[in-house]
């Protein structure tokens, strides 16, 4: 590890734990959601990262849905928060147990609005518990249907049905979004060149009815001319 990214892993790592702090002492959910957002632009800024949004006129004002996404890299979360910025849609994500553990993100990710999912546990009536509660707060839910990170060189991997189930289970309507660039080349750009102005570019797709039957992964590739 160079010197460049050895600095950008410290700043980062303060960053995240100092807003994981301010995010436990939070008195409200839309205060998280408020933190969320600035965390978001302030590391994107020292990355020197923007956030170019195309059909904006998608994003529903307001109401509840279930946010889809494809997923390449760790700061796609921060991409999507800043997409949204003058929505007033708020979701908690739905976050790995290994975020919840990790020394790196634990404390920002316990503290952020997010639901755990143990994909190792053989009950996951918790989850679907949790996630009920959370609609019934008057929240979205911000999902990525991959499950982890896609590394492979295709525009989106295979989608879980879990996606599925939470939408019929809540009745969310789903709003899918495609983040075009691959963000995570922009980012080890961002760290080991320190680039200007690099940009991502992100689409925001139609509403998708809950009640729609077409495979959800279907529906995402023809929103987005993905076959």
């Amino acid at each position: 590890m160079n010197l460049k990214k050895i600095k950008m892993a410290i700043y980062a790592m303060y960053l995240t734990n100092r807003y994981g702090i301010k995010l436990k002492k939070a008195k409200s959910s839309q205060e998280q959601m408020n933190l969320r957002l600035q965390y978001s632009k302030e590391l994107l800024s020292k990355l020197n990262i923007k956030i170019n949004v195309e059909n904006k006129e998608c994003i529903p004002t307001q109401g509840q849905y279930l946010l889809i996404s494809n997923h390449r890299s760790i700061i796609d979360p921060l991409i999507i928060e800043i997409a949204l910025e003058n929505s007033n849609i708020n979701g908690y994500w739905v976050a790995k147990k290994e975020l919840y553990n990790s020394s790196f993100f634990g404390t920002f990710t316990r503290n952020a609005g997010t639901i755990l999912l143990d994909r190792e546990s053989s009950n996951m009536s918790v989850f679907f518990k949790k996630a009920k509660e959370v609609v019934s707060q008057k929240h979205s839910i911000y999902i990525f249907p991959e499950g982890t990170r896609n590394k492979q060189n295709t525009p989106i991997s295979s989608f879980k049905e879990g996606s599925r189930i939470i939408a019929l289970k809540n009745r969310l309507d789903i709003l899918p979004v495609y983040i075009k660039t691959n963000a995570n080349d922009i980012l080890k750009e961002a760290i080991e060149k320190r680039t200007k102005d690099l940009t991502i570019n992100i689409c925001i797709g139609d509403i998708i009815s809950y009640k729609d039957k077409t495979p959800l992964e279907e529906n995402y590739k023809k929103q987005f001319n993905l076959d």
